[in-house]
C-alpha cells in the first residue's frame, strides 16, 4: 500500500492505514520504535518495559554496593 510522506512541523509523517494500526495494536499516542536499516524504514510498537522483569535480572553479579563519598558536611544525617 502506497502512502503519501506530509510535512509535520519541522519532520515528516506518514499516517498509517487504520487495518494495519488495528494489526499492530496501536492507537494514537502508541510508542513505536524507528529505525533505517538497509536504505528501508522500520517501525514497529514499542516494547513496554516492565519494573518486575528489571527487578528480576538482578542478581548478586551485578547488584552495586554502597560507594564512599567521604565525610558528611552539612547538615546530612547518616
Amino acid at each position: 500500500m502506497k502512502v503519501r510522506v506530509q510535512a509535520w512541523g519541522n519532520s515528516l509523517g506518514l499516517r498509517i492505514p487504520k487495518a494495519y494500526a488495528a494489526e499492530l495494536g496501536v492507537g494514537a499516542g502508541s510508542e513505536m520504535e524507528v529505525k533505517v536499516e538497509s536504505g528501508a524504514l522500520h517501525a514497529r510498537p514499542a516494547k513496554a518495559i516492565r519494573l518486575e522483569a528489571l527487578i528480576a535480572n538482578i542478581t548478586a553479579d551485578n547488584q552495586h554496593g554502597e560507594t564512599e563519598w567521604g565525610e558528611a558536611s552539612g547538615a546530612e544525617v547518616w
